[in-house]
């Protein structure tokens, strides 16, 4: 049983593992977007756009996202809820559908 003894510790020479939590926030996000549709898009960019649009009003100019200015990012945000509301009754349509028969 000594031989096991000392496996169960940290060893401080090795860096510290990457929590792989994002991963799983993206896939819970995903699987919300999957079962809610459009309704869950739209509620997400919502949220996104109330964010970017009090930090642009505290003063971000530029955000990490890939579009930069954060009124590039907001009009996408504006873009994407827009679509994800028009696409609401094709989503319903489709589910009656397929629960329907």
């Amino acid at each position: 049983m000594s031989g096991w003894h000392g496996l169960n510790q940290r060893d401080d020479s090795v860096p510290a593992p990457v929590d792989p939590l994002r991963l799983c926030v993206h896939t819970t996000v995903a699987l919300i977007a999957c079962v809610a549709g459009p309704l869950a898009v739209c509620a997400f960019a919502l949220v996104a756009i109330r964010g970017y649009v009090r930090a642009r009003r505290a003063g971000l100019v530029s955000s990490r996202c890939i579009l930069g200015d954060t009124r590039a990012v907001i009009t996408y945000l504006v873009v994407v809820a827009v679509l994800a509301l028009a696409a609401t009754p094709l989503w319903v349509k489709f589910w009656l559908f397929v629960w329907g028969g």
